[in-house]
């Protein structure tokens, strides 16, 4: 066999046994293979007495990525290298969410969010950018380009919240009668979450569930304050509707079971200057379930590609 034999059976042995043993050692090690993969590197900054981490990477115009409710900056990892080669990525982990600072004390309403997404752009040196959100991460994106107009140059929403006039969906019947189904606590609340994201959930080693509940289950107690904080108020799209950019991309799963896709024809009717896509078999976070397409959807509306 020799000694590359060996080391190779030995090396497998280890991975095996790394996975089994130590799957939240193996979970980290896997992202970092995936950030490796899409091209993007970690950075960190300090805002409003908040550690914020963020991923980065690419070239050309500044693209600020914004992820969902219970989300972080990883959720952009898989589109980012779709992306790079045509944009300047940063993509952050919210104040209060991912691995940036929770601060008891702090508030995390829109208007503080809204405050500290305007100053880690500051901090970025980024004056002017293209804008990105997700769910939560499109509720704030909106908000912030309606009150920024200056500072934003494109804006695209993915499933974003915040539109009143939608259809309820499963998952906020599922809250209005007191599940939050975006909280979770055990392996069954994480199963029923997974499908509840996705048309087609990606393929995930069963090992690297067990890391993944352990932090959501360290995290709900905060994350149900994080959610009283954010919509037990919220601001509609239906009032910022006018003052949204020229240049608007809205996108939609036909299959979203958390924003109901009905909110797309009301933005549609509300946003004449947008292109409005639904898109067939997808969920709610059309950047994770076909990262690929998504992007290719962004990039020829863009005129980068046909």
């Amino acid at each position: 066999m020799g000694w590359l034999g060996g080391f190779l059976i030995a090396s497998a042995l280890g991975a095996i046994a790394l996975y089994f043993l130590f799957p939240g050692v193996a979970l980290r090690l896997a992202m970092g293979l995936a950030r490796r993969i899409g091209r993007v590197r970690l950075r960190e900054v300090a805002v409003d007495g908040h550690r914020l981490p963020y991923l980065e990477g690419g070239q050309g115009e500044p693209l600020l990525l914004l992820h969902g409710f219970g989300g972080n900056k990883d959720h952009w990892t898989m589109i980012a290298p779709h992306l790079i080669p045509h944009f300047h990525v940063y993509a952050p982990d919210l104040p209060g969410f991912g691995d940036a600072t929770r601060d008891t004390g702090a508030a995390y309403d829109l208007d503080a969010q809204l405050a500290r997404i305007a100053a880690f752009a500051e901090r970025l040196g980024l004056e002017r950018f293209h804008l990105a959100g997700n769910s939560m991460g499109g509720y704030l994106a909106a908000h912030f380009a309606a009150r920024h107009p200056e500072r934003v140059s494109s804006l695209w929403l993915l499933a974003p919240a915040g539109v009143a006039e939608a259809e309820e969906s499963e998952v906020m019947t599922l809250i209005a009668r007191g599940d939050n189904p975006l909280i979770t606590t055990d392996m069954a609340a994480f199963d029923r979450l997974t499908r509840l994201c996705f048309a087609v959930p990606p393929a995930m080693p069963k090992q690297f569930k067990r890391p993944l509940l352990a932090r959501a289950r360290s995290e709900a107690a905060w994350n149900e304050r994080m959610f009283e904080a954010i919509f037990a108020a919220p601001q509609s799209l239906e009032d910022i509707a006018a003052r949204l950019p020229a240049r608007l991309l809205v996108v939609w799963g036909d299959e979203d079971r958390i924003l109901h896709p009905s909110a797309l024809s009301i933005l549609a009717g509300l946003c004449p200057q947008a292109e409005c896509l639904l898109m067939v078999r997808m969920g709610h976070v059309p950047m994770i379930e076909r990262p690929a397409h998504t992007a290719q959807d962004y990039l020829r509306w863009h005129g980068i590609v046909r």
